[in-house]
């Protein structure tokens, strides 16, 4: 089964190279400290916004984490701020003990002070370069790796593995504003034996829009099991849209063709002008209606690994 395809895109990361993590170099992480066996699922809690907890055999994940409270504004740069709608189901001092967060971009949605003052700073963070550099130089956090698009890093535990290849992401369409963004990545999650074959494949979009680079994932990869997409349709001053409204998260979804797809990144900041039902309504009009995992802002999912299984939302 196709691993991101050569060892040239592998990143290793070891106990004792942890304060150099620069995204040069095959990073390979293993940890002892706990012992749990090979899932035969993902469990998927939706915190909000873009901010997902995953846990697959021995391993807990943190995507895009932000811990703004209702009504706190949200940095996006260059002036603009956005008000929070809604809660996080978990405050940041609720969360486990984490192994890596799977950090899309620098945005203030995404990236936020509660993080960034909150979260353990010994905790391994893979990003893009433009983020992995102010978040080791500014806010602390040393064990953090920059990827280029299509570098993997793969962390090992308890003989189960979760390899995080980055993928393209584009925040915007026009060249003048992707200048005043910050560089955005998707991501492949690949979690299964060590050594062994993927028993999962998630797919993260990113704070992305469609555009026809996206299209390569599928030549490296095979279909996702999951796809969880960020939506929203944020508009910007000016009517700029920044991250994918309904028509175009139903549209990466008929690329992309994944097993299941869980929409994020909707409704919880006042610059997200397209709902959660914009994208359902055109997912069932291409016929995808039926691959929707409909977890709310709060809930859990477990998502089995395998062909025919059903997600559980609880």
């Amino acid at each position: 089964m196709p691993q991101p395809r050569n060892h040239h895109d592998h990143h290793h990361l070891t106990g004792d190279d942890h304060h150099h993590l620069t995204g040069d170099d095959h990073h390979h992480f293993t940890g002892d400290d706990h012992h749990h066996v090979t899932g035969d699922a993902i469990d998927i809690h939706f915190i909000g916004n873009a901010t997902v907890l995953l846990s697959y055999g021995p391993f807990t994940l943190l995507t895009d984490p932000n811990f703004l409270h209702r009504g706190q504004y949200a940095y996006l740069g260059h002036g603009l701020v956005s008000r929070r709608l809604t809660e996080p189901a978990l405050d940041v001092h609720e969360l486990p003990r984490l192994d890596a967060v799977v950090l899309s971009h620098l945005h203030g949605d995404h990236w936020d002070r509660r993080a960034r003052r909150h979260l353990d700073h010994t905790v391994p963070i893979l990003t893009t370069p433009h983020a992995a550099r102010r978040l080791r130089t500014v806010h602390g956090f040393h064990r953090t790796a920059g990827l280029r698009t299509w570098k993997a890093l793969t962390l090992q535990r308890d003989g189960v593995e979760v390899t995080v290849t980055a993928l393209p992401g584009r925040h915007a369409g026009h060249a003048v504003l992707r200048r005043l963004l910050p560089p955005v990545m998707g991501s492949m999650l690949e979690f299964g034996p060590a050594g062994g074959p993927p028993r999962m494949r998630l797919y993260i979009s990113g704070d992305t829009l469609v555009y026809d680079g996206l299209d390569e994932i599928t030549e490296r990869f095979p279909a996702a099991d999951l796809a969880v997409l960020h939506l929203g349709g944020t508009r910007l001053p000016g009517g700029f849209v920044v991250t994918m409204d309904g028509a175009q998260g139903a549209e990466l979804a008929r690329r992309l063709d994944p097993r299941l797809v869980l929409p994020v990144h909707y409704g919880d900041y006042t610059v997200m002008r397209s709902p959660l039902s914009a994208f359902l309504a055109e997912a069932d009009a291409i016929g995808l209606g039926d691959r929707i995992v409909h977890c709310g802002h709060g809930e859990h999912v477990r998502v089995p690994c395998g062909l025919g299984a059903a997600p559980e939302v609880y």
